[in-house]
């Protein structure tokens, strides 16, 4: 190795705060839904269309068996590194990485909130 890789920083013993101060997580509050705006953009147009009929169409490259798939079902859940869907026609949950995610179908109206107005598309 040519010795340029990051190295974790060393602090003295002493430096270790003797009071805790909670922190509040990055983003801003939509002050029409209240839910955090985090900074994918995906993720809160997801969050916004909970309980919709979606088609999420997801691509593996490393596999040979699932290299495309698509999941029919409701959006549950959507997180910045993930999106849940309720199947409610076999009961099926799933869980999908949003690394896998290419595009999202949607059978109905889409809500849509910009950081100065909301939209339905």
């Amino acid at each position: 190795m040519n010795g340029n890789y990051y190295q974790n920083p060393t602090f003295p013993s002493n430096s270790i705060p003797t009071e805790v101060i909670p922190t509040t997580p990055p983003g801003n509050i939509s002050s029409s839904s209240l839910m955090p705006m985090e900074q994918s953009y995906i993720e809160n147009i997801l969050r916004l269309n909970k309980g919709k009929r979606v088609n999420a169409y997801v691509s593996y490259p490393d596999s040979s068996e699932w290299q495309n798939k698509i999941y029919s079902g409701i959006i549950e859940e959507a997180g910045r590194d993930h999106l849940i869907l309720s199947d409610p026609s076999n009961g099926n949950w799933y869980l999908i990485r949003m690394i896998y995610l290419d595009y999202v179908e949607f059978m109905e109206r889409i809500n849509y909130s910009h950081a100065y107005s909301e939209k339905n598309f």
